[in-house]
């Protein structure tokens, strides 16, 4: 295979040659077989034994270092897909075409696409203590899930009992300095509502509103930071319009992941030819309050109107149209609760993910997220209460557990003494407001002592997403140290 990504002077080499096979190979969610049957032929050819689950997961395994037959099992674990998210005007096929990367100040970069650290690289470090020569180590377990991206299937369908070892290090975290020893768990909400139709009057213009600029993110780890949401920006200005004229609303399109802040939306709407003259001066009005609104956090946030030839050009009814937009106005987005254990951390949140409106068909997606599953399943209810009273139809779907902390782990205790022992200093301890599947295989493997690391990663879920280079390699002799620790008998 030819590498489009050549990252043959980076360190350490082993890491990095794996992780451009994953930039090479794509690996959408659901779409992960042809990385998985590639892994499978460098494990088999590397003497390392393969199993592939009912559900996809590949578990890759291999025997303890002579001499440390009787230690514990230890499990890596990731996951194969990746968020595939590009720029308005990048020509990428993430099912066919292979992630395009640069060196920059120390960072790898994909600058029009999302890069696949997330998870690529704690697939590449797991991929490399497998093969890494004069390793001393305890039997290693590699478990990589598929689709957990989309609604994490592969963690939720394996098995009880498929694992051996016991402990378990994700390699799924995205902040370098510290370990993750709990998560938010979460849930969907799906919206839906068939909306009436109505004949377009003679003499209305066709126009398309368009909201782009906007940085987006992890719908988790990014929610605090105050960005903008595409679609809610695109429902508050729709709203404006049916106040200033007399507007008949289309189609709209908004975000492709509900795990990802909306960076642009599009509306599709037809005003009086009359109306459509003095438009231009409230777009570039509006567009001036939003640059000053989200000067911090999102400069670039752009609104814009052009004239649109979309061949579909039935509106909803009036009374549906007030309905979908007072419905997305008012919608839950954001950060809903500051954790109280945890300073600084979100607790519980909610992202407006996806929006369409398609023929008169609405749809809309929301990610719901706390570090308490009882939170997670509340705020959850109120959105599907507040569209129910919107006369929408809504049901929760998705839902996964957090992994809940403990703090008197034996494994988080080796693992601060031997990142002491490598860098001088304790790490911090964190709980993180995104899924791992560690939620989840606490309750398919109860048994399991697990802890999370991982190197620095920007822009995760969005375009632009970067990995430090210097903190993979932090991470990749953390782990090797981390390994040879456990395969000593301890006092």
């Amino acid at each position: 295979m030819t590498m489009i990504n050549d990252f043959k002077n980076l360190q350490p080499d082993s890491v990095w040659a794996h992780f451009a096979t994953l930039c090479a190979i794509p690996r959408s969610s659901l779409h992960e077989a042809a990385l998985r049957d590639h892994l499978i032929a460098w494990a088999e050819k590397s003497g390392i034994s393969t199993l592939v689950d009912a559900i996809g997961n590949l578990i890759l395994r291999k025997p303890a270092s002579p001499g440390c037959e009787t230690m514990p099992g230890v499990i890596l674990q990731g996951h194969l897909d990746m968020v595939c998210q590009a720029n308005t005007g990048t020509l990428h096929d993430f099912e066919r075409d292979p992630i395009r990367t640069v060196v920059r100040d120390g960072w790898v970069i994909a600058e029009n696409t999302t890069l696949g650290a997330d998870n690529g690289i704690g697939v590449a470090l797991a991929l490399a203590a497998l093969e890494e020569p004069g390793l001393i180590h305890p039997a290693l377990e590699v478990l990589l899930t598929v689709n957990e991206e989309s609604g994490m299937d592969g963690v939720r369908g394996l098995a009880s009992g498929t694992l051996q070892g016991k402990t378990l290090i994700n390699l799924d975290t995205e902040e370098w300095g510290h370990f993750y020893l709990g998560c938010a768990g979460g849930v969907d909400v799906e919206v839906r509502h068939d909306c009436e139709q109505e004949d377009l009057p003679p003499g209305y213009a066709l126009l398309q509103l368009e909201v782009s600029g906007l940085r987006g993110g992890h719908s988790g780890i990014d929610i605090h930071l105050g960005r903008g949401n595409a679609i809610k920006l695109l429902a508050e200005a729709l709203h404006e319009l049916v106040e200033l004229f007399d507007f008949r609303l289309i189609g709209m399109q908004g975000g492709t992941a509900r795990n990802a802040i909306p960076r642009e939306a599009f509306g599709v709407f037809a005003l009086p030819a009359a109306d459509a003259a003095q438009l231009e001066s409230w777009v570039q009005q509006k567009h001036a309050v939003w640059r000053e609104r989200f000067v911090e956090a999102d400069a670039k946030v752009s609104l814009a109107c052009k004239p649109c030839d979309t061949p579909q050009v039935t509106p909803i009814s009036r009374a549906d149209r007030d309905r979908l937009l007072d419905f997305l106005n008012a919608a839950a987005n954001g950060v809903a609760r500051i954790s109280d254990a945890f300073p600084g951390v979100t607790d519980t949140s909610d992202n407006l993910g996806v929006v369409a409106l398609e023929q008169g068909v609405f749809r809309a997606t929301s990610k719901v997220r706390s570090l308490h599953d009882a939170r997670a399943d509340a705020l959850a209810d109120e959105v599907v209460a507040h569209a129910a009273a919107s006369g929408l139809r809504a049901w929760k779907d998705g839902a996964y557990p957090g992994w809940t902390p403990n703090p008197a782990s034996p494994l988080l205790d080796l693992c601060q003494e031997v990142y002491s022992e490598q860098f001088g200093q304790p790490a911090s301890l964190q709980v993180i407001h995104a899924g791992l599947e560690c939620g989840l295989l606490a309750a398919s493997h109860p048994h399991l002592d697990m802890i999370s690391f991982g190197p620095d990663i920007r822009g995760a879920h969005a375009p632009g997403e970067s990995v430090e280079i210097a903190s993979v390699g932090h991470c990749w002799q953390l782990l090797k140290a981390v390994l040879q620790a456990l395969a000593q008998p301890r006092g």
